[in-house]
């Protein structure tokens, strides 16, 4: 009899497997197999709506919390099918014996981002189960938003479109990585996670029309090439040298035997423009973070691959994620 794995949570092969086989299969409708990160609904003009759950342990790392990375999480998720968020919702389970100043700490950090993303907490559940059932505090969210540009959705990425990296990868899970082994690091390495709200409005708001869009959380860039690749069956290429990656994570993918291309990102998005966009995209993104690159581009090759070409042009298969790489994430 089949079972649920940690590998089933890891953003790689068997996840798709148990969304699209499983779960989309039961809940089977037109809006879900168009597989956004956020649904696009008909509600007297378009509105998007997402939800997502966090159970990242520990709740506090360098650069964020639980309640950081819940309010992040589902802004940029909104921000992906091009909607502003406006209204979220939050749900709470908490381990009996939780600090009240803990919960505090956390509900101020949720409260901070929406504040400065102008959204705000509208209505909430809490839950209390006994200790050991729950491990300190796991955070629901759900966002509505207001569609700003149409047609930013995954079913419309094309041959030719260029690929863009809005900063370097891998420092949100290198992070929590480092702090759930007492890790000690010699930088001040911190989480990627942040509102990406701001910077996709700023794209809107010049003409930058982004065919699609996807946050790198959970298996990283790998994740996102790859589920691009087989929703549309298009081959993509992209140049190693052009992907930012910092030395201390590096450094931590080579202490644990990591892949960079598969650690989560909270902070960190990938977009595909038109190739006479690709410059101005390009310049907007380093306004907010210098590390912004053209990464490659999509191919008219239709055999749904990832290809990373080296310095050397030496080419390889970015393979998807296998397995949990690191569970509780986000």
């Amino acid at each position: 009899m089949k079972k649920i794995m940690l590998s089933h949570g890891g953003g790689g092969e068997e996840m798709n497997s148990l969304i699209n086989e499983t779960i989309f299969k039961i809940f089977d409708n037109e809006i879900l197999r168009y597989s956004n990160d956020s649904a696009i609904l008909n509600l007297n003009g378009k509105t998007a709506f997402s939800s997502d759950s966090f159970v990242v342990t520990p709740i506090f790392f360098s650069g964020g919390d639980i309640g950081k990375i819940a309010a992040c999480g589902t802004i940029n998720d909104l921000a992906m099918v091009a909607a502003s968020a406006k209204y979220l919702s939050c749900s709470l389970i908490i381990e009996e014996g939780l600090e009240i100043s803990e919960l505090e700490a956390v509900l101020s950090s949720l409260a901070k981002v929406c504040k400065e993303a102008d959204v705000k907490v509208v209505c909430g559940d809490t839950k209390v189960v006994p200790k050991g059932k729950c491990d300190k505090i796991f955070i629901n969210t759900a966002g509505i938003g207001e569609i700003v540009c149409e047609g930013v959705e995954l079913k419309n990425l094309k041959p030719g479109a260029k690929i863009l990296l809005s900063g370097d990868i891998g420092r949100h899970g290198g992070v929590v990585l480092a702090n759930r082994e007492e890790f000690e690091l010699s930088s001040n390495l911190t989480s990627d996670c942040k509102s990406l709200k701001g910077v996709v409005l700023k794209l809107l708001k010049e003409g930058v029309k982004p065919q699609c869009m996807r946050d790198a959380t959970r298996g990283g860039l790998s994740a996102v090439l790859n589920e691009w690749a087989k929703f549309t069956r298009s081959d993509i290429l992209v140049f190693e040298e052009k992907i930012r990656v910092s030395d201390e994570v590096t450094g931590i993918c080579e202490l644990f035997g990591f892949e960079p291309y598969e650690l989560a990102n909270e902070g960190t998005f990938v977009l595909a423009v038109d190739e006479a966009q690709a410059d101005k995209a390009l310049e907007i993104l380093r306004e907010f973070d210098e590390n912004a690159t053209i990464i490659g581009e999509v191919l008219s090759e239709q055999n749904s691959r990832v290809v990373i070409e080296n310095a050397y042009k030496s080419r390889r298969f970015l393979e998807p994620p296998k397995g949990e790489l690191l569970p509780r994430i986000c």
